[in-house]
């Protein structure tokens, strides 16, 4: 549900339309019946292409990635239309070289016409990388971009544009970590270049470090203020981080400066989503489709406001229509994820999953693959580590706080169900899913994983999150992090805070992970995009759970199922509240009239009645999901 940092539908568009223009002009002349024009006409011709690319392409300032897309765009409108192919090679190459102007390409004139010594061989030499490399990125040939901007760094270490283009290779290879090093290194070197700052942005969004993206994308805003992706990216990233009110500023400053922005529209109307105004966001998505009829995010979008019905049809033809377009992998699958949706709403479960196969196939494509045993040594260690003695000694070095409340479990198990009812007591706030605890155990990963954690170290963390909790309420008695991964780290948690519950939510693991796999998630997720991926995660998960426990107190840990909790409401709202130790209150059974912002993908959900047709919605999806059935032995 989120926008796609490759969204390329201006340059797409800029693209054909610089073809067709080129086409028009040359109408009168042999070009449109396809005969090559030589000498002095060639220099016409190109003189005139270039100084429309100058007027129409150049001050759209388009990164790499567009650069790639408007080029491709251009070269097969014109094949399209018959021209010869040694002429369209040769405009297409003008054409990158002209937009690649700063830094490694000419920004004044084709490299073909300069005079003879005009520049050094070194130069001629680094601008024919250059303008491979954005061909190769046109292609989308992202392993041969990368062989040639490597060579341009060999040539070269302080050439930003060519550091900038190797990112954008690696990070369309999904080599997240060697990408983001690259990113670094060009705004190194220019600490002005704008374009990689929202390049390092883009690829911390894509491992959801949502957190760290906020710098880049406000210094790249502080360069240049006009950057309407930079400052959609960053509405993005402030919803994601909660803070709804100034994601909204940001996209109304994008409307403010283009009324005609349908991303900026789609970010509202995500924002009204979040907030439980369906009608307004609804209205909002349509005013972006408006705007741009294909917009594949906007179309996308409109399925999530509420359950479809055969009445909507026209919905899943004109979603049809669109993805039989040229998508990119992330923008076909956002539409198949939706599509997917669509067709389980209506009963439809073979094409229900036939779409969300094929929208994990394309997330597939862009993610880091999942390497079953990382996951298997992490949980050993963990395990090895947080022995009985060890978790024993080590909380009494903690802090004394019980404000912390702990919600998790595998995703889509429940856990924004339970935040949900808590956090409708007035003596609760909910902070959603916070990834502090996913920094700091990046941060001491090497500690954590042969030791405990030193006194030292775990107090500073409790004084951070104890600032993080109070930025989100001051006063509240409990403030609940229903960030699912916490399972993982529920040893570290508890030698910092000792008194904080932990509620554990349990689903059925075949419908958890068919709701997993029917869900569009970050990159950082890669193991939901894979039915066997899947089923060895959660095996991991299900293994770690059961140390923790072994070893936790008995009165720390709380396991809620899911499918009791929506059996009897009252009953189970009653024991987890008593457990957090907050007193009785009707409010959290009207859970669902809560005007809080939910910021997961159980956005609708939450704020409907509790609903059971969730349990035991695979059986829908026997005959498809194999790798799955393994997992009923650890049902119950």
């Amino acid at each position: 549900m989120l926008f796609k940092w490759l969204d390329a539908a201006e340059a797409t568009q800029a693209g054909t339309a610089l073809a067709d223009d080129f086409y028009l002009q040359s109408a009168s002349g042999r070009t449109q019946s396809g005969a090559r024009p030589q000498g002095q006409e060639l220099q016409k011709f190109l003189q005139k292409f270039l100084q429309r690319v100058d007027q129409a392409a150049r001050p759209l300032k388009l990164n790499v990635f567009k650069r790639a897309k408007l080029a491709n765009s251009f070269k097969w409108r014109l094949l399209e239309k018959g021209v010869q192919q040694d002429l369209v090679d040769e405009l297409t190459q003008a054409l990158v070289m002209r937009l690649s102007g700063s830094g490694g390409a000419s920004a004044s004139a084709n490299p073909a016409d300069a005079p003879a010594g005009r520049r050094s061989a070194t130069r001629n030499a680094s601008q024919a990388l250059h303008a491979r490399g954005v061909e190769a990125m046109t292609r989308g040939a992202f392993g041969e971009a990368l062989e040639v901007f490597e060579e341009l760094v060999q040539l070269d270490p302080r050439d930003a544009v060519a550091r900038n283009g190797l990112g954008a290779a690696l990070a369309q290879l999904a080599r997240y970590a060697e990408a983001e090093d690259q990113f670094r290194c060009a705004v190194g070197i220019r600490s002005a270049y704008h374009e990689a700052h929202v390049n390092l942005a883009n690829v911390l969004l894509a491992v959801g470090r949502y957190n760290e993206a906020e710098d880049p994308l406000r210094r790249a805003l502080k360069l240049k203020p006009s950057h309407v992706d930079a400052r959609v990216s960053l509405g993005v990233v402030l919803a994601l981080l909660g803070r709804v009110r100034d994601a909204r500023d940001s996209y109304e400053k994008v409307l403010r400066a283009d009324p005609r922005s349908a991303k900026a529209h789609v970010g509202i109307g995500q924002i009204e989503l979040l907030e439980g105004r369906f009608a307004e966001a609804e209205a909002a998505f349509r005013r972006a489709l408006d705007i741009a009829p294909d917009a594949s995010y906007a179309q996308a979008s409109l399925v999530w406001l509420r359950r479809m019905t055969p009445a909507d049809a026209d919905w899943l033809s004109r979603s049809e229509q669109i993805v039989a377009g040229k998508l990119s992998p992330t923008d076909e699958a956002t539409l198949r994820f939706s599509m997917g949706k669509y067709c389980d709403d209506v009963g439809d479960y073979a094409g229900a999953f036939r779409n969300y196969q094929r929208g994990n196939e394309l997330q597939k494509t862009t993610a880091t693959p999942y390497d079953r045993r990382v996951r298997a040594r992490f949980v050993d260690d963990l395990i090895r580590v947080h022995t009985p003695d060890a978790v024993a000694t080590a909380r009494t070095g903690g802090s004394d706080s019980a404000r912390p409340v702990f919600v998790v479990g595998m995703p889509r198990s429940g856990t924004s169900l339970v935040e949900q009812i808590l956090a409708s007591h007035p003596a609760a706030r909910g902070a959603g899913e916070l990834n502090f605890w996913t920094i700091a155990m990046r941060r001491h990963e090497g500690t954590v994983r042969q030791t405990v954690l030193p006194e030292t170290v775990r107090g500073k963390l409790a004084q951070e999150y104890l600032r993080v909790l109070a930025g989100h309420s001051a006063d509240a008695t409990r403030v609940i992090d229903k960030m699912p991964v916490n399972a993982d780290y529920l040893g570290v948690i508890h030698s910092v805070f000792p008194n904080a519950r932990v509620i554990y939510l349990q689903r059925d693991p075949i419908d958890t992970c068919l709701s997993c796999y029917f869900q569009q998630f970050q990159g950082a997720l890669n193991f939901t995009m894979d039915l066997a991926d899947l089923a060895d995660y959660y095996r991991e998960h299900h293994r770690l759970m059961a140390h923790w426990r072994r070893v936790l107190p008995p009165e720390t840990l709380l396991d809620v199922p899911y499918a009791e909790l929506t059996a009897d409401q009252e009953k189970w709202t009653r024991r987890i509240l008593e457990f957090v130790g907050l007193g009785w209150d009707e409010r959290c059974l009207d859970f669902h009239k809560s005007a809080r912002a939910v910021r997961t993908a159980s956005v609708w959900q939450v704020r409907q009645r509790i609903y059971r047709t969730s349990v035991g919605r695979w059986k829908h999806y026997e005959k498809f999901i194999g790798p799955l059935k393994s997992l009923a032995d650890l049902s119950g």
